[in-house]
């Protein structure tokens, strides 16, 4: 089961236009893989965000471009249910942690107007809890870093002694509500008490529960799934040259590699155990003995998942496919050793090694720059850029020119 209700026909629909899907979070890299993936499928396709004038609005296979109150407003939520009552539309696509949060506090008013594209609650539940998936993969048997929950600051020094500096700072979960408005918070590298002190602080302050682990600094792997009635549809897995920010970020220069036996084996236990159906990826990093460890698992499309489907394994049709609880096609092969390229994110990674010189957690600035420029060199795919559909790729390169234009004017009058 996909974890929807069938949603109830509506009059208000009679004559209005009709949409396979409408892709949520439209400013994000891999909405747009997915207006494109399903477009080109043939299927009708809407795009939806608080902002205009975003690249997947300006997709050939973006029919319609609805513009939206931003989440944390009190119309967003009316504005949705007026928009599912009059159009008729088949899946909804979310892709952020924000909107995941978002859909599961009004799942079931939405679910009675539309099939949602994510797992059931109970699932979920466990899934977005760092804490709930290491316990689980701890008892399965599978490696994860020794980790201290640190409840208040007070419980920093115990925490510093058992895992030692550096150490990495993560929340328990990567979307909080704090003061009444949602957050996205991301890992810290820390090197000294009074930094942990700052984070921990930081974190706690927004009501979650921080948690510290020693910095590994292996590779970065990941595992991604179709899961679905008991069975594994689809398996793709990668690795991350570079993220951004440098720890625990989006990858920004990532590539297909076959699947590791001992990861892919560990992340489809895990899936199995918790019942995480639909479209999951499973992070694992390894330390400088090859050995990995499980980071974290998320239940929605990833930023990186162009490089999937650019290498034969499309997740956001797939992920379609089970939202609408029909046949689900299995993919047993793809293309391995294609290089993918975020460039805009690529150029604040090398920025950050530039700025942060010195942390543990980046590249020194000769080498950053040095393998920023040689990228150029390799063959390979970037983000946004499709010969088919070029006009997305100039949304975002004029996107990218105003800010920079915009940091630059600002920094020389200030």
């Amino acid at each position: 089961m996909t974890g929807w209700l069938q949603p109830t026909p509506s009059t208000a629909h009679s004559g209005a236009e009709c949409f396979d899907a409408l892709i949520l979070d439209a400013s994000l890299r891999q909405s747009l893989v997915s207006v494109r993936s399903l477009g080109k499928r043939g299927l009708c396709v809407a795009a939806l965000d608080a902002a205009d004038g975003l690249p997947a609005f300006s997709s050939r296979w973006c029919r319609r471009a609805f513009i939206c109150p931003a989440e944390e407003s009190a119309g967003y939520t009316a504005h949705l249910r007026e928009l599912l009552d009059r159009t008729p539309i088949d899946v909804l696509v979310p892709s952020s942690d924000r909107t995941i949060a978002f859909l599961r506090e009004h799942r079931e008013v939405l679910e009675r107007r539309v099939r949602i594209a994510m797992s059931n609650e109970a699932a979920l539940a466990v899934a977005i809890s760092k804490q709930q998936t290491l316990a689980i993969a701890t008892r399965l048997g599978i490696r994860v870093p020794p980790t201290v929950p640190v409840e208040t600051v007070a419980e920093v020094p115990f925490a510093l002694k058992t895992i030692g500096l550096p150490a990495v700072v993560k929340p328990s979960e990567s979307w909080v509500r704090g003061r009444g408005q949602g957050t996205r918070v991301v890992c810290t590298v820390v090197t000294t008490p009074d930094e942990a002190l700052q984070a921990i602080a930081s974190l706690t302050r927004l009501g979650g529960t921080p948690l510290v682990q020693p910095l590994l600094s292996g590779r970065r792997e990941a595992v991604s799934l179709l899961y679905a009635n008991g069975r594994i549809h689809a398996r793709f897995a990668q690795w991350a040259k570079r993220t951004a920010p440098p720890l625990g970020g989006e990858s920004v220069l990532r590539q297909s590699i076959a699947i590791p036996p001992d990861i892919g084996e560990q992340a489809e236990r895990l899936v199995r155990e918790i019942g995480l159906e639909g479209y999951s990826e499973v992070e694992f990093r390894r330390d400088e003995a090859g050995t990995p460890y499980l980071m974290e698992i998320n239940p929605r499309l990833s930023a990186s998942v162009e490089v999937a489907v650019r290498s034969g394994v499309d997740f956001p049709y797939l992920l379609h496919q089970w939202a609408r609880g029909g046949p689900i096609d299995v993919i047993d092969t793809y293309r391995v050793g294609g290089w993918m390229r975020h460039l805009r994110g690529d150029i604040m990674t090398t920025l950050a090694a530039v700025r942060h010189r010195g942390r543990p957690e980046v590249s020194s600035p000769l080498a950053a720059v040095v393998g920023f420029g040689m990228s150029f060199f390799q063959v390979m795919s970037y983000d946004y850029l499709d010969w088919s559909d070029p006009v997305p790729a100039a949304k975002a390169i004029a996107a990218f020119v105003r800010e920079a234009a915009n940091v630059a004017f600002t920094r020389a009058f200030q």
